[in-house]
């Protein structure tokens, strides 16, 4: 799958379509913040609106309408569509690629707050991991658009991949790591993790073809694993429920490695086919030489979008900024999108919008599709950037998570200046934190996202921090960002769906692809690999 995209015969003229509307600029707060209420600047970028994510051959994020937005979170909806399109970009047999974008910036949850003083606050993801076929492909495109020089590192030995916590029954734990913490019994868990490894190996396959990931879990491990340690981790990359995500959307290798090796222990120890290869240039293996287990960029992730829309121009695509979407309209020789400024023509659309948006303006004749889309839906997260003027962590490592029956309000606690201290400001020892909140739970606990209090989200941020860390001290500078819709929730059956959704694409030969965060993976390696996959698969037809 390496090197350039090779092409069927006939040209095929492409149009990435990309709405949003970013808002309000990026505001500090004044210090010192009251954890009381201070008064603190929510950024916006609502999801329900055209969102700025680029589609290639797409539709926008949704019908124009009243808008009111607000920001990104840990799913990359924007950096699809422009994926999408520098692998279409390369073909000789695509005569012409057009991005449309509704706000002003590209890149979509890729969404850096560069501060004047030189710190980089991350809005949305803040570290991509090297490893696997798609953290090779997402190397080998940092490396073919020059990035090699801004690429910041964070090796297996480093203690932020070396330690994360949870946050169980009041106290911060630290997870169980090494050969002790299989051996023996380590708080939170009230068993040793090596005789659950052991007997997982005899349990028999499941019947059903998908399963929840608690139900998993606890069939093949334990229900403590499930209720402290898988609860946590889905809320921490899904924010979402345990209880309902799909195993085999979610993980794929877990479920690769039951239905193949009727064992997860065996499936990682022999491995097992069906995933993509990806050879690695310099970068990727550079990446493994020196044993990865992040990384960033100098700038904030946000530099590859900036990077990418950079090498789309020189490749000649067209990319339209503030340019919405009203509506698709199926034609003879492809589709005719509408736009504020007029009807554009285009023979296939590569769609990165989320899949709820996407089915909102497909046309009547595609109103199957368009139910099936209606069924992935997104849960609202708030982000709250804290900036503490010294060092006031009382453990280093990654962060720490909560599972849901500890707070459903708090998913997490990012210790953001350990393992990117370069993002720091170069002024003071200061110490970066980011909590993560609602995710599932928002509704439950702070209300409707319209009406939710900026001061309410950041007093329960600080109010977290200080009780999980002990940090007395209130932060110098805060950020909150309420990103509304944000992150897809593979729901049992969610693979299923997709597949019925791209067999009904194929046999009413509508000349549509669907890529980005509402289908294949909600991480920035796995959104970026949608992008090529489509655009291959275009191209081969």
């Amino acid at each position: 799958m390496d090197g350039q995209a090779q092409c069927a015969p006939g040209p095929v003229r492409v149009l990435a379509v990309v709405s949003g509307s970013c808002g309000d600029p990026i505001r500090e707060s004044p210090a010192p913040v009251d954890p009381r209420g201070p008064r603190c600047p929510r950024t916006h970028l609502d999801p329900r609106d055209p969102l700025d994510s680029p589609f290639l051959c797409v539709l926008p994020y949704r019908p124009l309408r009243d808008q009111d937005p607000g920001p990104p979170s840990s799913s990359s909806w924007g950096i699809g569509g422009l994926s999408a399109a520098f692998y279409l970009s390369r073909s000789a047999q695509v005569s012409k690629v057009v991005v449309l974008e509704g706000s002003a910036r590209v890149g979509g949850w890729l969404w850096s707050n560069r501060r004047p003083d030189g710190a980089v606050f991350e809005l949305g993801p803040r570290g991509v991991r090297p490893v696997g076929p798609t953290g090779r492909n997402t190397l080998n495109m940092v490396e073919e658009l020059g990035l090699e020089s801004e690429v910041l590192p964070v090796s297996q030995d480093h203690v932020a991949s070396q330690k994360r916590f949870l946050f169980v029954r009041g106290q911060l734990w630290e997870m169980p790591r090494g050969l002790s913490g299989l051996l023996r019994p380590t708080p939170p868990f009230s068993r040793a993790l090596l005789p659950l490894l052991l007997s997982e190996v005899f349990v028999s396959r499941a019947e059903d073809q998908d399963e929840t990931l608690h139900s998993f879990v606890s069939r093949r491990f334990s229900s403590e694993l499930a209720d402290i340690a898988v609860s946590s981790l889905c809320r921490g990359v899904f924010a979402g429920d345990s209880r309902k995500l799909s195993v085999r959307a979610c993980f794929p290798d877990l479920h690769r490695a039951e239905s193949q090796r009727g064992s997860v222990v065996l499936g990682m120890l022999l491995g097992t086919v069906g995933r993509p290869d990806v050879a690695p240039g310099p970068l990727a293996l550079r990446a493994q030489r020196e044993r990865w287990a992040q990384w960033s960029l100098r700038s904030g992730l946000e530099s590859l979008p900036e990077a990418l829309k950079l090498q789309l121009q020189s490749r000649g695509v067209e990319l339209h900024t503030g340019a919405q979407v009203r509506g698709l309209q199926r034609t003879d020789s492809g589709w005719t999108v509408q736009t504020e400024s007029g009807p554009i023509s285009a023979d296939h659309i590569v769609s990165a919008l989320p899949a709820q948006a996407l089915g909102s303006v497909l046309p009547s004749s595609c109103s199957a599709l368009a139910s099936l889309l209606e069924q992935v839906s997104c849960v609202t997260v708030a982000v709250v950037s804290l900036e503490y003027s010294s060092a006031v962590l009382p453990v280093q490592g990654f962060g720490h998570l909560l599972p849901a029956s500890e707070d459903p309000a708090v998913l997490g606690v990012v210790y953001d200046s350990v393992f990117f201290p370069q993002h720091n400001s170069p002024e003071g020892d200061s110490t970066r934190l980011t909590v993560m909140m609602g995710g599932a739970w928002f509704q439950q606990v702070f209300g409707d996202p319209d009406h939710v209090s900026t001061d309410l989200l950041l007093s329960r941020a600080v109010s977290a921090v200080t009780t999980h860390l002990g940090v007395k001290q209130l932060p110098v500078w805060s950020n909150v960002a309420l990103h509304r819709d944000c992150i897809p929730q593979y729901y049992l059956g969610h693979a299923q769906r997709v597949e019925l959704m791209r067999s009904w694409i194929r046999d009413a030969d509508l000349p549509l692809s669907l890529v980005g965060s509402s289908y294949d993976g909600v991480s920035v390696n796995d959104v970026i690999f949608s992008g090529r996959t489509a655009a291959e698969s275009l191209l081969q037809t």
